[in-house]
């Protein structure tokens, strides 16, 4: 690896750490009842009220960092990956189409539509990458990934003993759906 490439996959691999620390954190308040008053309310309203800014700032980074380590860093992406790409990538459109619509005000018309899709997305997304790092981890292939390209069991690299590009794809998945699911109706944002 390249002293570039080592540096961004370092700042990717800290950032999904604390990634992982906000999403066990922000499982806790939706699932407990931390998230009904105090602090934990105040915090859930804050996350929610900015959700479709900070699922958009989640996704575009997943997207550049997709995109840094096929273009720049050579990892030759597998068809998991692609897999994980194409749901990423249309949750970033999702939420940048929304971030510039509620100019005009028109999110609110479409807020149903981008919480339940980004929804459904990240969902689908999220199984994927859990799959993919299962198998990065040394897990049973259920099915055949590649013949002809890169196969889905190969680790480019692993910090922190678990992080993984598969892994910073999970966690980005994850933080969406959490992101969306404290998303309130009205905050326009």
């Amino acid at each position: 690896m390249t002293p570039i490439v080592q540096s961004v996959t370092n700042l990717l691999s800290l950032a999904t750490v604390f990634g992982d620390a906000l999403a066990i954190f922000l499982f806790l308040i939706v699932m407990t009842p931390l998230g009904d008053r105090g602090w934990g309310k105040r915090i859930a309203d804050f996350f929610g009220r900015y959700a479709i800014l900070f699922s958009a700032a989640i996704a575009l980074g997943g997207v550049i960092g997709s995109l840094f380590y096929s273009e720049f860093a050579h990892f030759a992406p597998c068809e998991l990956c692609w897999i994980e790409r194409g749901f990423l990538y249309t949750d970033a459109v999702i939420f940048i189409v929304a971030l510039i619509a509620r100019k005009w005000e028109k999110v609110r018309l479409y807020g149903n539509f981008v919480k339940r899709s980004t929804l459904l997305l990240s969902c689908l997304g999220l199984i994927v990458s859990a799959y993919h790092s299962y198998l990065q981890f040394g897990g049973s292939a259920l099915f055949n990934c590649s013949v002809t390209g890169v196969s889905c069991e190969y680790v480019y690299f692993m910090d922190y003993g678990y992080v993984t590009i598969p892994m910073m794809a999970f966690t980005a998945f994850a933080l969406v759906i959490l992101f969306m699911t404290l998303h309130k109706k009205d905050s326009g944002v």
